[in-house]
């Protein structure tokens, strides 16, 4: 992804708003990355997004997803459908 691709597609918030976040706050739990214009609390879809992002940034690692804008949202579109999570999204999100 790139920093101004959204993360949290309820809230619109960036990647780069959420890297900044961690920079500047530090959250000792990915569940508070929620304050940052509340992130992860509309569908939820993002949040093993949320806690990958945070463990990279624990591992002292620049945060980032490693997977396309459209890929995301369109696994999203599966998630609100379905209820279920395509193969390969959860807690290793973003590590492909």
């Amino acid at each position: 992804m790139d920093p101004d691709d959204h993360v949290c597609l309820c809230f619109r918030v960036s990647l780069r708003k959420i890297r900044t976040y961690l920079h500047r706050e530090n959250p000792a739990v990915a569940s508070l990355i929620s304050e940052c214009l509340s992130a992860g609390t509309g569908c939820q879809w993002c949040v093993p997004f949320l806690k990958h992002l945070h463990a990279q940034h624990q591992r002292g690692e620049e945060p980032d997803l490693k997977i396309s804008p459209q890929q995301y949202a369109d696994s999203r579109v599966t998630y609100r459908r379905t209820g279920e999570r395509p193969p390969g999204d959860g807690a290793d999100a973003g590590s492909a």
